[in-house]
């Protein structure tokens, strides 16, 4: 068995794939699971009210498949954000992220990826973050009591775009169920805009990191790019060096298909790629 997993996000493939496809491609293409988009799409909302029926025939495709589900990426709080104006949409985030520990506890997920915004299509203000830091003690105290680690993702905006910013939250919450699953795509656009250092944030978050995406990006694009591409500045050698060091050992390449016809060779790319690199730590 190898020292670290290596999942595959979900939006890498054909949205039209049945699950047992999707899950059976990720194995057949080496990856140790599949993470499990929630977004603010009406069509992946939906899977928060699941029936019974309908979350055992996805446990029955994992087992078919022989990989699991190993975490969620939950963006839905882009449009449901925890700090929102409206009461609402406040509420309506906190039932999403119920729901969102309820399925994850049911399936066996093992962290559930946290979209780190007060607000995303309002401005931000003082009120908005009073807002947020209110709704985000509730929000914990949910994945608490269910046993569902809550990983802060690095954003795009300036709010939570860093490690460091992550911890401030993690830090005053102060709960073992609250952590930080960065984006070091995120992360390398962030340090080039406002003249950080990947590795230096990466160790603010030490002994509070969960596990890490694995995505390129490019100053002022934040996804859309494959692994290979020689416009992408992420420095992934020295970023998983420093994750490993950290005691990291999951990883997601995150990678969106977009109903481009080689999607399946830039999945298998990134798979190498990736794996190349922990290979090498888990020997060296």
């Amino acid at each position: 068995m190898r020292e670290y997993s290596l999942g595959l996000y979900e939006k890498a493939m054909p949205d039209a794939l049945p699950w047992r496809e999707k899950l059976s491609f990720a194995r057949g293409c080496g990856y140790d699971s599949v993470e499990i988009s929630v977004d603010e799409s009406d069509a992946r909302l939906a899977r928060l009210r699941w029936t019974a029926g309908e979350r055992a025939a996805l446990k029955n495709d994992m087992e078919a498949a022989g990989i699991g589900i190993g975490s969620m990426c939950l963006s839905a709080h882009r449009k449901y954000p925890l700090g929102a104006s409206d009461p609402a949409v406040r509420a309506e985030s906190v039932e999403i992220l119920r729901r969102a520990v309820d399925l994850a506890a049911e399936l066996g997920l093992r962290v559930i990826q946290l979209a780190g915004y007060d607000v995303y299509y309002e401005s931000g203000t003082a009120d908005t973050v009073k807002r947020f830091e209110e709704n985000l003690l509730v929000c914990v105290e949910i994945a608490a009591r269910a046993g569902v680690p809550l990983g802060f993702e690095t954003m795009e905006t300036p709010f939570m775009n860093t490690v460091r910013k992550s911890m401030a939250y993690v830090s005053r919450v102060n709960s073992p169920y609250l952590g930080v699953y960065p984006d070091i795509g995120n992360l390398t656009n962030a340090a080039v805009a406002e003249g950080g250092d990947v590795a230096e944030d990466l160790r603010a978050g030490a002994g509070h990191l969960f596990a890490a995406h694995l995505k390129p990006t490019r100053p002022g694009q934040f996804r859309d790019l494959y692994f290979d591409d020689p416009s992408q500045h992420v420095d992934f050698p020295a970023a998983v060096d420093v994750c490993w060091e950290l005691g990291v050992r999951r990883y997601v390449t995150e990678l969106w298909c977009l109903g481009r016809p080689d999607w399946e060779q830039n999945v298998r790319t990134a798979r190498r790629m990736m794996g190349e690199l922990l290979d090498r730590k888990e020997h060296e």
